[in-house]
């Protein structure tokens, strides 16, 4: 069963909706914030990322930074640019992007169900980015930014949120970056009753999409809550934090490719023939890979189209099947030396709503070499969390990102 209930939110009064609104804290550096911030007293990057109205010499974690974010997000509400709920809800949350389009509904999902691996995640996270936005949760007492889950399609889910997002939205934007935002609020009780039973009946699992030191950070407020306040009905309000849950099969996930700095100490030539032994190389007309376990590679100013060998990984196996790993344990590995890719400085990571035209560009201002990938699956995330892996740090790319400030949860009132 999933845990899935409604709350009473703060959110903007719908003219502020379009300036409130602001890319998640860790898509974007506190430079960026600050410009995209300028001028706007509003923009909710004054809570996720409070460092912009401080002094650049303030180091990010300094406890000014974290009292700036309570005290930016205590002015929203005081001064009526967040409103609160008058009755606890659920939200659906349309993201468009281009032709795509994906709707999620908005609640509170179970801190004890993370705990007994019924929220399932594929990714590690590094400490001191849990221990800096469990702070920002604690010190706001806020779930300011919504963790981004996803589950197993159910129709009758899927009916409910259609017929929301036939009635007049709350909210519909189009933010700089041109992709729509759209807020439907569920009120009637009755589909609310229906969506919470559907949840516990009909989806086992949710899965950590996007989001894992959110999610991380949100569960790690609730345990100090738990023990600040000690053991209760587990129905708590530190017992919950906020997701968006999308349908699977309405998500995409985008290519996340790589650029090497050198060729290991290689010649061109040396290299490529290195890279044979593995894979089936030849030059190729687009940047694209065909399908998974095959390759782009942009290499001396033209592509390259490579197919992994059969017996080189084992198919089928949920971590070492997927296109990341292959790449890394039979190329930037055992060729070009990057053994860990998480700290290794001479590789960097480019996601795939940058396009090849990224890539190549990297490869032109220096970099020696740079792989096009074929999209990792939710299929293939689901199987990995599944069977309790993890994925190769930067092996998914979802997009379009969630805007924040269109929905805040203040955890205890």
């Amino acid at each position: 069963m999933s845990r899935f209930r409604p709350f009473r939110a703060y959110r903007p009064r719908p003219e502020l909706a379009g300036r409130i609104a602001s890319p998640p804290y860790d898509v974007i550096s506190s430079e960026e914030a600050r410009e995209m911030a300028k001028g706007n007293p509003t923009s909710f990057l004054h809570v996720g990322k409070p460092e912009i109205d401080l002094d650049p010499s303030v180091p990010l974690y300094d406890d000014r930074v974290y009292a700036k974010g309570v005290e930016n997000l205590r002015r929203f509400i005081a001064e009526g640019i967040l409103e609160k709920e008058p009755q606890p809800c659920f939200y659906v949350y349309q993201q468009r992007m281009g032709d795509h389009v994906q709707a999620g509904l908005v609640g509170l999902c179970s801190v004890k169900e993370y705990e007994q691996g019924l929220i399932k995640r594929h990714e590690h996270t590094r400490k001191d980015k849990e221990d800096d936005r469990t702070r920002h949760v604690m010190e706001q007492n806020a779930n300011a930014e919504p963790v981004f889950l996803t589950y197993r399609a159910v129709p009758a889910i899927d009916e409910i949120v259609d017929r929301a997002r036939s009635c007049d939205p709350v909210y519909d934007i189009v933010t700089d970056d041109g992709f729509g935002h759209t807020v439907w609020v569920v009120a009637d009780e009755e589909d609310m009753a229906a969506l919470s039973r559907l949840f516990a009946e009909k989806v086992p699992a949710l899965y950590v999409a996007d989001g894992h030191h959110r999610t991380a950070a949100a569960v790690r407020t609730g345990q100090a809550l738990r023990a600040r306040h000690g053991s209760g009905t587990g129905e708590e309000p530190w017992e919950y934090f906020m997701a968006v849950v999308f349908p699977h099969d309405q998500l995409q996930i985008l290519d996340y490719n790589r650029v090497v700095k050198d060729l290991g100490g290689l010649s061109p030539e040396e290299f490529l023939r290195r890279v044979s032994e593995r894979f089936e190389v030849a030059e190729a007309a687009t940047a694209r890979p065909e399908g998974p376990a095959r390759f782009g590679m942009y290499l001396g100013g033209r592509w390259y189209r490579l197919a992994a060998r059969r017996g080189t990984y084992p198919e089928g196996h949920p971590v070492l099947g997927l296109d990341v790993s292959i790449l890394q344990n039979n190329l930037l590995g055992p060729v070009l030396g990057i053994a860990d890719p998480r700290t290794d400085k001479r590789i960097d990571f480019v996601g795939g709503i940058r396009g090849t035209a990224e890539l190549e560009r990297r490869v032109k201002e220096g970099w020696a070499v740079a792989f096009a990938l074929h999209p990792t699956s939710l299929d293939q995330l689901m199987a990995v969390a599944d069977a309790g892996e993890v994925m190769p740090p930067k092996s998914t790319w979802f997009e379009p990102k969630l805007r924040s400030g269109l929905l805040v949860r203040l955890i205890e009132e």
